[in-house]
């Protein structure tokens, strides 16, 4: 669902809207077919093991990266434009879980002649666990 955000719309301390996937071998498979990133550790419940991860092959960060662009997206819709983002990978995703970004505007200002907002983002597992924290600046259109 796309809901095409406009500045005068948004507020500090706002959420964004929650939006979520469960990650299995064939969302693994797709990310990594398309982005060429056919690792064994994501691919192979052995490598992942051998990688200390006692329940075999785990997702990729990048994965995570790419499902906050796409809330992002979403949020703002095609008159806007994401200007920036930063995350860490904190803890692994395993098969099947379900995650979650989530994000709270932390500023809002004009700057360079941008309407931009001010997030602070992250990928929840089912649990409630961080595991991507990050932050995010987009530039909406304004109203007026």
């Amino acid at each position: 669902m796309t809901y095409n955000v406009h500045f005068e719309d948004v507020n500090v301390g706002d959420s964004l809207p929650a939006w979520s996937r469960t990650t299995d071998f064939m969302s693994w498979n797709r990310y990594a077919a398309v982005n060429d990133e056919f690792v064994y550790i994501h691919m192979d419940d052995e490598a992942g093991r051998a990688a200390l991860n006692e329940q075999g092959a785990f997702g990729m960060g990048n994965l995570r990266y790419a499902y906050i662009v796409n809330a992002l997206h979403d949020w703002i819709g095609d008159e806007a434009e994401i200007r920036e983002i930063g995350c860490q990978f904190r803890a692994i995703n395993q098969k099947n879980d379900t995650l979650t970004v989530v994000g709270t505007v932390t500023d809002k200002k004009i700057e360079d002649g941008e309407h931009r907002i001010y997030l602070d983002v992250n990928v929840v597992n089912q649990l409630g666990d961080a595991t991507c924290p990050g932050h995010a600046v987009v530039a909406l259109p304004a109203r007026t």
